[in-house]
């Protein structure tokens, strides 16, 4: 016997349809090279990094009671710091955290949970840190705010650089690329930064950016959408071709 479709399954399907227009550069082997770091070890079970988001907190818990007691010291709850990591006495930790190997934490760093930060990474004075996962030799190093975002492995934001990660209407998370459009089903996205991307000082990156890997972004700038990757972004709808790439 045919099995009655109803009106409500044919919109849910078509809503399923509409979110999986394939926009090219968002996906977790687009922007990131493949390594051994803990953030990655998350990000390799998505397709896309922003997908990652909601597991952070769960993943840090259950992988933190794991980690090597030669390396990694428990110093709180579900709090875990390499002990080669320098963290000034000022910095606050929230857990759930995970600081990598050789990381530094400078005077007044705020990490308010559910961050994975990985090795010789740096988190610099009065920096935020909410919902996030760094891949290595990040540094996020003056007066950043970064929140439900992922920053790729060599990723650097200049001083006063921030995540914008809640749209001013509350409405959803949209991933725009011209007149492709991808829908996150989340309220709080930042950016996804790739390997290698550079973001200049006192810019914005707002809610559902992603900036592909090699690509540098002009201070002071506003950069929304999806970025490609081995780029010059100068301003919205002027964004160059590098000529060389790494």
């Amino acid at each position: 016997m045919l099995k009655k479709i109803h009106i409500v399954d044919i919109i849910r399907l078509y809503s399923k349809i509409e979110r999986c227009v394939f926009l090219k550069g968002i996906t977790v082997n687009e922007l990131f090279a493949e390594n051994d770091s803990l953030g990655f070890g998350l990000l390799k079970t998505v397709t896309y990094p922003f997908e990652a988001l909601k597991l952070i907190s769960d993943y840090i818990k259950k992988i933190g009671p794991t980690l090597d007691p030669r390396i990694y010291e428990q110093k709180g709850e579900n709090i875990w710091i390499a002990k080669s990591a320098k963290v000034a006495p000022t910095a606050s930790i929230t857990g759930p955290c995970i600081i990598g190997e050789d990381t530094e934490v400078r005077h007044c760093a705020f990490i308010r949970g559910s961050a994975l930060v990985g090795n010789n990474c740096v988190v610099g004075n009065s920096t935020e840190l909410k919902n996030v996962i760094l891949i290595d030799t990040v540094q996020v190093p003056h007066y950043n705010y970064v929140g439900d975002s992922v920053l790729g492995s060599h990723s650097h934001m200049g001083a006063g650089s921030i995540t914008s990660n809640v749209k001013s209407d509350k409405t959803l998370v949209v991933i725009k690329s011209g007149d492709e459009r991808y829908e996150t089903g989340l309220k709080k996205m930042g950016a996804v930064l790739g390997d290698f991307v550079e973001v200049g000082c006192g810019s914005v990156l707002n809610p559902g950016t992603i900036i592909g890997k090699n690509t540098n972004v002009y201070p002071l700038s506003s950069v929304r959408g999806v970025v490609p990757e081995n780029s010059i972004y100068k301003k919205a709808g002027e964004v160059a071709k590098k000529q060389y790439e790494y």
